[in-house]
């Protein structure tokens, strides 16, 4: 996937080894209320701005994302030092932790480090390692955490934030000298090199009809390349970008991609109506079940092996 990570500055890296406990704050009643709407569970907080699902009859697909994202990353959990088995690191926060796999697995890797894991939705596991500790709390909102980190990761918030240079500034501030951010995300494009995705086909207007409600929802997609900027013009140095390909079934020829093509493909049918459901209903008054009968014909092109379809990661 396009993967930003940078470091700061290039002096040591500062370790603190205080408590995060004191860091803690008290939790809104709002945050945690969800409300049903088409059969599917939204946050009630921000209710405007809650255009995907956020509930537990999702957590197999951000796990199994995760599982794509180590797939892809060669068996990595990233791509900044930070993530190196040997590295030495104190504080790490994971943004967006979703059901907190990640955040587990960087746990158990970094027994030394106190990792955080912050998410609108209280849908994280309870046992975990003791050195990780989840927050239920708006990432957009002001981040009142007494010390730095060593290390912030960040996955798949895009369409969900109205103010990326906003949230990559405050990494920034957040940030000890010497430390690293790393976004990991996607900008939700369905592309296909040798045209077997023309504009007319469902999947291809699928993205574009979810595309613009986010726009409408003040929640806009983000070109992912143009966060290496953002990135700088916050004050960070050494940025790197990397990209990567998800193939939207096991279409491609390389046992690598065509692995990954087919956790896609899964990992797609699954999201699918939560990802559309509300952008669609509210944002291009489709009803519920005009959305059902849209997405037949989107999974039958996201299956196809004629269309060589791929999402820029």
């Amino acid at each position: 996937m396009h993967s930003l990570g940078s470091n700061l500055d290039r002096s040591q890296l500062f370790l603190e080894s205080q408590s995060v406990r004191s860091e803690s704050t008290s939790l809104r009643s709002s945050i945690l209320q969800n409300h049903i709407e088409n059969g599917r569970s939204y946050h009630s907080y921000k209710d405007s701005c809650a255009q995907f699902e956020k509930d537990s009859s999702l957590i197999f697909t951000p796990d199994m994302q995760n599982e794509i994202c180590f797939l892809t990353f060669h068996n990595k959990l990233g791509f900044a030092p930070a993530c190196e088995p040997d590295a030495k690191v104190s504080r790490a926060l994971d943004l967006g932790t979703g059901t907190g796999l990640w955040a587990i697995e960087y746990a158990d890797m970094h027994p030394e480090a106190e990792v955080l894991g912050v998410d609108l939705s209280p849908i994280q596991p309870r046992d975990v390692p003791p050195n990780l500790r989840f927050e239920i709390d708006d990432v957009e909102e002001e981040w009142l955490y007494s010390q730095k980190f060593d290390y912030i990761h960040l996955r798949f918030l895009n369409g969900s934030i109205a103010d990326w240079p906003k949230l990559i500034k405050k990494a920034y501030e957040f940030t000890q000298p010497g430390g690293y951010f790393e976004i990991q995300e996607g900008d939700f494009v369905i592309t296909a090199d040798d045209d077997t995705l023309p504009p007319e086909k469902p999947l291809a207007q699928f993205v574009r009809l979810v595309r613009e409600a986010c726009v409408k929802f003040g929640r806009a997609f983000v070109e992912v390349p143009s966060m290496k900027q953002m990135m700088i013009d916050a004050g960070f140095e050494d940025v790197v970008l990397q990209k990567f390909k998800w193939p939207s079934n096991p279409w491609p020829k390389d046992p690598h991609f065509k692995q990954i093509g087919e956790w896609n493909y899964y990992n797609f049918v699954q999201a699918a109506e939560a990802m559309a459901m509300a952008p669609l209903t509210r944002g291009h008054d489709y009803t519920k079940e005009e959305v059902q009968v849209f997405l037949i014909d989107v999974r039958k092109n996201m299956r196809d092996p004629t269309i060589h379809s791929y999402m820029p990661m």
